[in-house]
């Protein structure tokens, strides 16, 4: 089956203009076969492509393409996607909303391949989830494969739940239906949005609106003293700040914000007695003229990794910069 046939065939039984299937493979061929021609038959169609892979399968894909990949947007997604809070904006619309208006656009994105990390592969998942939500009624198709051999059984189980679609490109069939009972992004939201466990060795600073500028020189020192300096650092001062402030407007108007070394990062987490209701907070392109509202877009855009949960007791933001 082809990729036009199956974004007709998704959109026919849906209703919906949005196509967001998994792709399965195995080895090198297959990732070619279920990609270049769903990349070739977009810009036939005229439709603008974007490529966002690791890089090994990005060079796989480029050669595959020939003279076609200058016609192609291509991204490192270790690189573009490195914080998987950042691909919603800072790819995937950043790409489709730069778009002529009502266009299909195709779009392949990688974002979870065997390497990521337990830490960051709840952030993964909630993204994979999340996008369904994002395009709702958009006339966009994201294939986002996934590699059968090196990724965990639970890992694939989990791509059923987040994407209508499933192809497998060994076969070029389809092995799942539109709306199944494995196709469940809600109950994956909310089956990863789980705790995250005090650091009990983490410096800890309690503030309020009086106390925030001394909370991110607290911060700011103790990373400069774990060894955080330059860009990063202030980086972190800056996500630092949009956190802190965050809590005193929509937190309770209290909060404490903790920092340590973790591996080869310093990671900085502020905990509030809010509640984060929508998924999609800091995952939207802030429209130019929306004045506020960008504070944990900042944050996913600048940070190397975040996760969050929230519960109706309250809020933790967790963010990772590397050393």
């Amino acid at each position: 089956m082809s990729a036009d046939a199956l974004a007709v065939r998704a959109e026919d039984a849906a209703g919906d203009p949005f196509v967001h299937p998994a792709l399965f493979y195995r080895d090198d061929s297959e990732y070619l076969a279920g990609t270049v021609p769903f990349v070739l038959d977009g810009l036939t169609a005229g439709e603008p492509v974007a490529v966002a892979v690791p890089g090994e399968r990005l060079e796989l894909v480029r050669d595959g393409l020939g003279d076609a990949a200058a016609e192609v947007k291509l991204l490192d997604m270790r690189e573009a996607g490195r914080n998987p809070g950042r691909i919603i904006p800072g790819v995937l619309r950043a790409f489709a909303d730069a778009q002529p208006p009502g266009r299909r656009v195709r779009i392949i994105g990688e974002p979870i391949w065997a390497g990521r990390s337990d830490t960051e592969y709840p952030a993964c998942v909630q993204h994979e989830a999340l996008i369904n939500a994002a395009f709702t009624g958009r006339p966009v198709t994201i294939l986002c494969p996934y590699d059968l051999v090196r990724l965990d059984a639970d890992v694939v189980a989990d791509a059923y739940a987040t994407h209508p679609l499933v192809v497998d490109a060994g076969t070029g069939t389809m092995t799942g239906e539109r709306v199944s009972d494995a196709y469940d992004p809600d109950g994956i939201v909310a089956r990863y949005n789980r705790p995250l466990p005090l650091v009990p060795d983490a410096l800890a600073y309690t503030f309020d609106s009086e106390t925030l500028p001394d909370a991110r020189h607290t911060v700011t020192a103790e990373a400069q003293r774990l060894g955080l300096t330059g860009v990063r650092l202030s980086d972190l001062a800056l996500v630092t700040a949009e956190l802190t402030t965050n809590s005193v407007v929509h937190g309770g108007g209290s909060g404490t914000v903790r920092v340590w070394a973790q591996d080869r990062y310093v990671v900085c987490e502020v905990r509030d007695k809010g509640r984060l209701a929508d998924p999609l907070a800091g995952r939207r392109p802030a429209p130019q003229d929306q004045r506020g509202g960008r504070g944990l877009l900042l944050v996913n855009l600048v940070a190397d990794l975040v996760r969050v949960h929230s519960d109706d007791e309250g809020t933790t933001v967790r963010c990772w910069f590397a050393l």
